[in-house]
């Protein structure tokens, strides 16, 4: 099992101790940096570039979305997992275009903790399953209509962009579909320019109002 090294950013000492750990008790994790800002945190991150960056949102200097924005924008090879309390659909959607890879809400255990990272680490994307059940609901309420746009998507496009907002990786979609790696990422760009959605939370939005995932 490979170590996930992690960055934790939190303003609050005792929570920030108390995350450390939870995370230290976790096999194959381990935290190489702490900060109380977001400035401290990015520049923990460019020193260490850890997989994992797990971050709250409220945060002095940098908050936790322009922390995951700046992370992004400097292409470190680090993914983020923003920590919160909120579980509307306002901050999931907010963190998901900002570029983060994970939103988890800070009463979740330790399992999930532990589910959360590896789900990122290994390059997908990660919801508490009460944040993505609110999330996919509100969307569902809102319109049963079929997008304008979706039409415009090949059945393969239809597939992958349903694959993408489950938070398939390229990778595990490669191999769910038989098809190597670079052909899903032709196709995701393809469909990314046809419907004029380039990002993952828009994405998301259009395959549950599509009817291409379910609410359960």
């Amino acid at each position: 099992m490979e170590t996930i090294h992690v960055v934790l950013a939190d303003d609050h000492t005792l929570l920030r101790a108390g995350l450390i750990a939870l995370l230290e008790s976790i096999p194959g994790v381990a935290v190489v940096g702490e900060a109380g800002n977001g400035i401290e945190a990015l520049s923990l991150v460019e020193e260490h570039r850890p997989e994992i960056l797990l971050s709250d949102i409220s945060m002095p200097g940098l908050n936790g979305l322009e922390l995951t924005q700046r992370v992004v924008r400097e292409r470190l090879p680090t993914r983020v997992i923003i920590l919160s309390m909120h579980a509307s659909e306002e901050y999931v959607c907010q963190a998901l275009q900002a570029g983060a890879s994970g939103y988890l809400l800070k009463d979740s255990g330790i399992a999930e903790l532990d589910l959360a990272l590896r789900a990122v680490a290994r390059g997908e994307t990660y919801l508490s399953p009460s944040v993505s059940k609110h999330v996919i609901a509100r969307y569902t309420q809102r319109t049963t209509s079929e997008p304008e746009g979706i039409d415009l998507l090949t059945p393969r496009q239809r597939e992958i962009l349903r694959l993408i907002a489950l938070g398939q990786s390229t990778k595990s979609i490669a191999r769910t579909l038989g098809i190597s790696s670079k052909t899903v990422e032709t196709h995701r760009m393809q469909l990314m320019n046809r419907l004029d959605i380039h990002e993952i939370a828009g994405l998301v939005r259009l395959a549950i109002r599509a009817g291409l995932i379910q609410s359960e």
